[in-house]
């Protein structure tokens, strides 16, 4: 992303964060230490070492798929979503609505679907990732920071002597890195951001971008309820955490 944007009154390149398809990043990964990786050693040095040989495939839930969708909307937009993902499925001619996602119909539409690349929302989870994405963009922090930058850059270097990666869910040029989450429950993130780590990841962020620029940058998370009214909340990650 050969992008020049101003910062402290200079010009600052955004050259190092690559652009790369999620199969790339994850064939990587085979060879490149990540936050999740980091996450997993700190949880169980056995469990990450299992996953680092290939004996505990990442599984990929529903709610998984639900949250790359609602990511990509929020971040990259309608036309990047429309790339990606499918939605509704075939229509019954009878009822004249979808078939439900267990129906013989709806596999085969989706198996079509995901044989050209792309991921398979029912109506209703793509009218989840609807109103996640108005909620964020009705949040006027969330949306400053969301106003500038790129989106799912990924930066590779070797830190510590180890080959590391972090694919960042958008970099604001001025405001420094922007991390997106959704959460079941707004009045909690702050304890579920303890409880999972995001401090660590975070900081890892923080660092790798360091490393490729020079610059320590501020650190923001913005969180979506993922139920009505949808509440948004943005918090800028304090330095004593980071």
């Amino acid at each position: 992303l050969n992008i020049l944007t101003r910062m402290g009154g200079q010009a600052m390149s955004l050259d190092f964060l690559i652009r790369e398809e999620d199969f790339v990043y994850r064939e990587k990964s085979k060879n490149h230490l990540s936050s999740h990786l980091l996450a997993d050693f700190r949880r169980c040095p056995d469990l990450y070492h299992r996953k680092r040989l290939g004996l505990i495939p990442d599984d990929d839930r529903p709610a998984f798929l639900v949250g790359r969708a609602s990511h990509t909307l929020i971040l990259e937009g309608r036309s990047e979503f429309d790339t990606r993902f499918a939605v509704g499925g075939p229509i019954n001619e009878r009822t004249g609505k979808p078939y439900g996602t267990n129906t013989q119909a709806y596999e085969a539409w989706a198996s079509t679907q995901e044989a050209q690349g792309k991921g398979c929302l029912s109506q209703e989870q793509f009218s989840l990732v609807v109103n996640l994405t108005t909620g964020v963009k009705a949040h006027p922090l969330a949306f400053d920071l969301l106003s500038m930058g790129v989106a799912e850059g990924v930066v590779r270097s070797e830190y510590c002597g180890t080959p590391c990666q972090s694919r960042i869910d958008w970099f604001n040029p001025e405001k420094g890195i922007v991390d997106l989450k959704s959460c079941d429950d707004l009045t909690w993130f702050e304890a579920d951001a303890r409880r999972y780590g995001y401090g660590h990841q975070l900081s890892f962020y923080r660092a790798m971008v360091w490393l490729m620029t020079g610059v320590i940058h501020p650190v923001h998370l913005i969180a979506i309820e993922k139920k009505e009214p949808y509440r948004c909340g943005v918090w800028r990650v304090g330095e004593d955490v980071l």
